[in-house]
């Protein structure tokens, strides 16, 4: 995929997001339809209407590009090509009617004979806040057009760091130590329950890093993205379960600190 054909992705992606960011600002205060509940998730009917949304606006213009999504997978997720789809990073805020949560849309490409793909064009909107993030591999992050660029913090003391916990118990579990450990060494520790969110404001410089046990792809492909194209690190492992990882999303100054957090 040549750059021309990344910008039309991107341009693609971006209205992609704001299309589903305007189903989630009309129903932000709406009593909401829980299609299925557990202790630390919820999924909405309109997670589906909006990735429906998304797959109908992406296929319009990339019709032999796989979709695989948080509500569900169009084509072959294993192509060589193929969006990342988060309809709704956040949903569980959502449903509570806190406006901290958005849309998270990246396209992946698997060169021949390589195993990983590679995430080339990254989009990430709040609709609440109206801010849209969004890079293209090899150029620099964006945010409403303006470049942004990680924070300078090299001192943990002072970092403000984001941490997360998936709805596994065994991510709880992972992550409660690191919590522990954690909130008595840096500045402050902030739970916000958004991924994606969390790996952009890390972009942007309002946090210093962010990590959690037990993320989906697409909680954290674009995101990633944008944090790289940043100047940030942005680290991930995969786990057993399909398409989960251990994030450590930072400016790069403070790796060597958050190493000894597992």
């Amino acid at each position: 995929m040549n750059r021309s054909e990344q910008k039309r992705a991107l341009a693609c992606a971006v209205t992609a997001a704001k299309a589903s960011g305007q189903l989630m600002r009309k129903n932000l205060r709406a009593t909401k339809k829980i299609a299925s509940a557990t202790q630390h998730d919820i999924k909405l009917e309109l997670d589906v209407l909006c990735q429906k949304r998304i797959e109908r606006l992406l296929r319009r213009a990339f019709p032999d590009i796989a979709i695989l999504g948080e509500e569900g997978v169009l084509g072959d997720p294993t192509a060589a090509r193929r969006w990342v789809v988060d309809p709704i990073d956040g949903t569980v805020n959502f449903t509570y009617g806190i406006p901290h949560c958005c849309v998270s849309i990246a396209l992946q490409i698997r060169p021949a004979r390589a195993a990983e793909y590679r995430t080339v064009v990254g989009v990430v909107y709040d609709p609440f806040c109206d801010e849209l993030w969004t890079a293209i591999r090899g150029g620099p992050a964006r945010l409403n057009g303006k470049i942004i660029r990680v924070s300078q913090q090299r001192r943990l003391d002072e970092a403000l760091v984001s941490v997360g916990f998936a709805k596994q118990t065994h991510s709880l579990n992972k992550m409660l130590p690191t919590f522990n450990q954690l909130i008595h060494r840096v500045r402050k520790i902030r739970i916000m329950g958004a991924a994606a969110l969390a790996m952009v404001y890390v972009a942007s410089g309002r946090l210093d890093a962010y990590l959690e046990y037990g993320l989906r792809l697409w909680d954290i492909a674009a995101g990633g993205l944008i944090l790289e194209c940043a100047g940030g690190e942005f680290w991930r492992q995969p786990l057993a379960d399909d398409y989960a990882y251990h994030v450590k999303a930072g400016n790069g100054r403070l790796r060597r600190q958050l190493a000894q957090f597992e």
